[in-house]
């Protein structure tokens, strides 16, 4: 069960779009790394029950790799096609997909790292 309040992740945010704002990197790729970070740090808070998930980014001139640590070794479930279009939850993970180049979760030795890779001009 996770914490009712939700973790602050706005350091994470403007910290990932200085750094891809500085590198010259589009809005609307900035806008949608935006996205996926929150989409990874609201899942790890809700269903991984990790009130401050961990964030790491790493940029080189070709790629964007983005990171979200958490204590659940639980992985997220095989997002479901189509998702139900009543259902208030469920479609954050295809968002992540589809805004972003690679995806992926890999176990830790405490927990998992959801990922996900960018590039600037794909």
């Amino acid at each position: 069960m996770c914490a009712f309040t939700p973790p602050d992740w706005s350091p994470a945010r403007s910290e990932l779009s200085d750094l891809l704002a500085s590198a010259g990197w589009p809005p609307s790729l900035i806008s949608d790394a935006d996205f996926a970070l929150h989409e990874l740090v609201v899942n790890a808070w809700e269903h991984a029950a990790s009130p401050a998930p961990l964030c790491t980014f790493s940029l080189s001139p070709a790629r964007l790799r983005v990171l979200v640590c958490d204590d659940s070794p639980v992985f997220p479930p095989e997002p479901r096609l189509p998702a139900d279009p009543f259902a208030t939850s469920g479609r954050g993970l295809h968002l992540v997909r589809a805004l972003t180049h690679r995806f992926g979760v890999d176990p830790r030795k405490h927990g998992k790292v959801v990922w996900f890779e960018m590039e600037p001009h794909a």
